[in-house]
């Protein structure tokens, strides 16, 4: 291999082939002089880096390799990522192999082996992570990307072995999703150890922990998925548990609400908060989480207390306001929908949503890449070439389940009786920008009804002739199966598939899913799943400079049109208004069998009442989930944020000392802890208590992780307290932000000798991290880097008139010509993979703009 990037990808396209998907030699003191590696560029256990590079020099087991940027990098054959393959090609030629090995045949492999060569040629079908990177090259690599496993038995005994085979998914590589419903409520009796239990919620921090550990552990991150029934007796405390740091910090959550839940909000109803009864003699053998089977069995529920159903849902509501958590799947809905309705209840979801599963269900996911079916000739939709491609795709998902390795026989028995596959999509938002069409518009709605219509019809229809030759799936009955919501509705617009159905049975229950895509989309280089551009425009820094660079598909039209302005069918998540996604969402969700991983994006500025509305929107529309996140979502116990207000300055927040006094309490009892007199004096001065009441000011600044709102209060005429608010409760970096905080407040009240401020602006101001915001005067570096200029201005160090000029003009207006309503800066985390403050929440899941790590991928 010589040192042109790999064939059909170049830069982050190439790195995320040759480290996720591409086969990899083991053996890396194989690695020779010529050969194409990743390199371990930052040796760093949380945050490791890795670049593409050609192996220029080797002796013994030192090498020098080249990368890609020209940069020469000694290290050593340890830390050297060898692949096999080295091009897309060589990795389709594989999985093509694999998944044709499965047929009856060796005259029916070589068709489907060639058929399948075709599908996956320039990236038409792109397959699931786990499919690239297993099939045809372990028999040990799941080719399932998540999983559904039973609610936990309710005891010790159950909880533990529901860990276990969490653990043993995770470390496979898999995501899981659980529903908690099934353990007793808090407080309760536990009779065998003459106590009381800790309730669902505090179970769920277990599993979110060691999540966490496994995320820290292994090379494939953990992702989990937490889930609880409207009627728990524990739902109030899961649907806020985020609000308190620390209790569950890796898990995605979700409520499962119920229709009568909906019309009891509704309505303005009571709603009862119930369990079964613990005594009954057959509890331990019966109860499984399901409370409808439970009461079907003529067995009592307890009841725990009777609560206002507005009440709840506005508790939901303003929790996902506040930190985008949690989300909300209509459960009973959803299993009304669901073809499985009559023999395999959906119990939860997997970790980013877009799949509702049974007990021992999988997710067997790839996507349909829909920017190569634009027919620029007659300017609209490749039909003839999609119906094939759908055509075969559902031939090769459903060879997967032949193909794959099964580590639990309960996960082998489910889904062979029911044969489960997902097919999804990508480049949607290129397509739609290429046909001239804009998201989220009324043409757009009837576009996407005709466009996931006309491929769930070509999927269904694909699956009964798969029947017809290798038969149903063994749970199949015709009548029961085509009484489904989603059946009703497929047959009364096309009723060829119902005659399908009945004449030749049906192969897979369900076929179609949407699911995220940051991973393989970012890999090559389109929209990631249903969603927009995130933005078209947004700025490098490197070692040549800080440059505006473009998605392609805008670049190519800027090229073509110089000097002009993007035209309005190039919208970006943040152009459009929430509603416009739900309404999206909606649309496409008609032709999903499976459900759909989405984000409504909402500005800053977005109310409770308008969350309210969307998430109403989303029921009425028949959305099986809604997720939303509004841009800067970030924790207000802290800090207190005025509801009433609409406008994202009058919603900054208030000097706490003056609006929340038990915030400042726990601030000042941790930071006087310990604290003795002969230790105060050993610094030199008296430690200065803090009064009930400080005066200060709260200065907001754009910086790489987001917009920060500091506040800095004054003891004796000097400051004394710093308070910073960055980022969502539960992220790390809102922990990082308060630790910060409390440091520099410990630092600001021992003595009152005048120089302190300086001497802390001065060992703060200018570090920076991996990237920046703005130019000039208005460059942030970091969030210490603000905190120093907000001292500054504070205390006078440079004129507050020219300070408020620099805050009215914001990095982010500084760096965007004129016009430009794109927003390149939004709230983010740090990236677990690659350290960057890259991490976005996209298609319902943490996604690095950086470097492509996914969350749910």
């Amino acid at each position: 291999m010589n040192s042109t990037e790999t064939k059909g990808l170049t830069g982050l396209s190439e790195k995320i082939f040759l480290d996720r998907y591409a086969w990899k030699n083991a053996d890396t003191s194989a690695a020779k002089v010529g050969d194409v590696v990743l390199v371990l560029t930052k040796d760093d256990p949380k945050f490791p880096a890795k670049d593409v590079g050609e192996v220029v020099k080797r002796e013994g087991n030192n090498v020098t390799v080249k990368l890609r940027n020209g940069d020469l990098v000694e290290s050593t054959v340890e830390k050297l990522t060898l692949t096999i393959e080295k091009t897309p090609e060589q990795m389709w030629d594989r999985l093509a192999g694999a998944m044709a090995s499965v047929e009856t045949s060796p005259e029916k492999q070589k068709e489907w082996a060639d058929k399948f060569r075709w599908l996956l040629d320039d990236w038409k079908l792109v397959p699931g992570g786990r499919i690239a990177a297993g099939a045809g090259a372990s028999d040990e690599l799941t080719l399932f990307n998540c999983y559904v496993i039973p609610s936990p038995h309710d005891s010790r005994g159950g909880i533990m072995e529901t860990l276990s085979e969490m653990t043993e998914i995770m470390s496979r590589g898999g995501g899981v999703g659980i529903n908690l419903s099934s353990l007793r409520p808090r407080r309760s009796v536990v009779k065998g150890v003459n106590g009381s239990s800790s309730g669902a919620v505090s179970w769920g921090g277990l599993f979110s922990y060691t999540t966490g550990l496994i995320e820290q552990g292994g090379s494939r991150r953990g992702a989990l998925m937490l889930m609880i029934n409207d009627w728990h007796p524990d739902l109030l405390d899961f649907i806020t548990v985020k609000q308190t740091m620390g209790q569950v910090t890796n898990a995605n959550l979700s409520v499962c609400v119920s229709n009568a839940f909906m019309k009891a909000v509704k309505e303005d109803l009571d709603w009862d908060l119930v369990f079964p009864d613990k005594n009954d003699p057959e509890y331990n053998e019966l109860w499984d989480g399901d409370l409808d089977k439970w009461k079907k069995h003529g067995k009592a529920v307890e009841h725990y207390r009777t609560v206002r159903a507005r009440d709840v849902w506005h508790t939901i509501i303003e929790s996902a306001w506040k930190s985008a958590e949690p989300g909300v799947v209509f459960m009973e809905y959803y299993n009304q929908m669901s073809n499985s309705w009559y023999f395999n209840p959906i119990i939860c979801t997997n970790p980013c949503g877009e799949q509702g599963l049974p007990a021992w269900g999988v997710c067997n996911l790839s996507a349909i890449n829909l920017s190569k079916f634009y027919d620029a000739e007659n300017h609209d939709v490749a039909w003839d070439e999609l119906s094939k491609v759908v055509r075969y795709s559902t031939r090769f998902l459903d060879n997967v389940i032949d193909k794959t390795p099964y580590h639990f026989p309960e996960n082998e028995r489910n889904q062979k009786n029911e044969r489960r596959v997902g097919l999804g999509t990508m480049g949607l938002a290129e397509l739609m920008i290429r046909l001239e069409i804009r998201y989220g518009s009324v043409e757009s709605l009837d576009f996407l009804d005709k466009l996931y219509g006309f491929m769930a019809r070509e999927a269904y229809l694909a699956s009964t002739e798969i029947a017809a030759e290798k038969g149903s799936f063994p749970a199949f009955e015709a009548d029961l199966f085509l009484q489904s919501g989603f059946m009703k509705n497929m047959v009364e617009v096309y009723p060829e598939v119902g005659d399908a159905v009945r004449n030749r049975g049906m192969r897979n229950v369900t076929v179609i899913t949407q699911a995220p895509t940051g991973s393989t989309g970012t890999m090559v280089g389109t929209s990631t799943g249903i969603e927009p551009y995130f933005a078209f425009e947004y700025f490098r820094q490197s070692r040549l400079g800080f440059d505006k660079q473009y998605v392609p598909i805008a670049q190519e039209w800027k090229d073509a049109h110089p000097g002009e302005e993007l035209p309005e069918w190039f919208a970006t998540a943040m152009d459009l208004k929430a509603m416009d996604h739900i309404r999206v969402q909606g649309a496409i969700q008609r032709w999903v069998d499976s459900s759909i991983s989405k984000t409504a994006n909402a500005p800053h500025d977005f109310t409770v009442e308008e969350t309210k509305e969307l998430y109403e929107k989303a029921f009425e529309l028949g959305c099986k989930g809604v997720t939303i996140y509004r841009d800067g979502s970030r924790d207000v116990q802290v800090l207190s944020t005025s509801k009433d207000e609409k406008k994202e300055e009058a919603a900054a927040p208030a000097a706490p000392a003056a609006s929340d006094d038990k915030a400042v309490s726990e601030l000042d009892a941790t930071l006087n802890a310990g604290v003795t007199p002969a230790q105060a004096q050993s610094f030199g001065k008296q430690y200065k208590s803090r009064p009930k009441v400080l005066r200060g000011a709260t200065y907001k600044y754009n910086t790489p992780f987001g917009m920060a709102y500091i506040t800095v209060n004054d003891i004796d005429g000097t400051p004394g307290e710093i308070f910073l608010n960055v980022g969502k409760a539960g992220s790390d970096v809102f922990a990082m932000a308060e630790a910060l905080g409390r440091v520099c407040s410990l630092f600001l009240r021992y003595g009152d000798h005048g120089d302190k401020v300086q001497l802390l602006v001065k060992h703060l101001k200018g570090i920076g991290g991996s990237g920046a915001v703005g130019f000039g005067p208005n460059r942030v570096e970091s969030i210490a880097d603000a905190v120093a200029k907000a001292l500054e201005t504070h205390a006078g160090f440079i004129d507050v008139e020219h300070a408020a000029a620099l805050e009215a003009s914001s990095s982010v207006s500084a760096a965007i010509p004129a016009g430009h309503n794109h927003k390149p800066y939004q709230s983010k985390d740090l990236c677990p993979s690659c350290g960057s403050a890259s991490l976005l929440n996209v298609e319902g899941c943490k996604t690095c703009a950086n470097c492509g790590y996914s969350k749910c991928s």
